[in-house]
């Protein structure tokens, strides 16, 4: 019975407040800009291995968990689009997570064209409001 009435009231919460709480985002200036500073779009590169350097402006680099205003750390989008911008942003092959703070990284990418792109996030690895990303630039890596 005592189940019962605690399964009652979660429902009952989750009815009150429209279901789960979303993350909450955190303020970026409007000023504030991420993007690629190597490779360049277009560019060729070939055996496939080179750096991706990261930039920022206007705002600041800090390891995730760490919170501090206007402050947050890169995620490089590798062959999809944007995830979700209100939501924590998926950590797998494709969406590759800098969180000690890390603004270039190595990568070895097969023979073909794909694209690069920058997304912020902050110390939960959520993008800020407003949202800050680069933009998608392509690469080739010939056969």
């Amino acid at each position: 019975m005592k189940q019962r009435r605690l399964l009652a009231c979660a429902v009952a919460v989750l009815a009150a407040t429209g279901g789960f709480a979303m993350a909450q985002r955190k303020p970026m200036p409007d000023n504030a800009r991420v993007y690629i500073i190597w490779p360049a779009d277009g560019q060729v590169i070939p055996g496939g291995k080179f750096w991706v350097r990261m930039g920022l402006s206007n705002a600041g680099v800090a390891p995730a968990g760490i919170v501090k205003k206007y402050t947050g750390h890169h995620h490089l989008l590798v062959d999809t689009d944007l995830p979700p911008l209100d939501q924590e942003v998926p950590n797998d092959k494709h969406h590759l997570h800098f969180g000690l703070g890390q603004t270039e990284t190595r990568l070895e990418l097969p023979p073909g064209r794909h694209t690069l792109q920058l997304l912020f996030a902050d110390d939960a690895h959520i993008p800020h409001d407003p949202p800050l990303y680069s933009k998608k630039i392509t690469i080739i890596v010939p056969p």
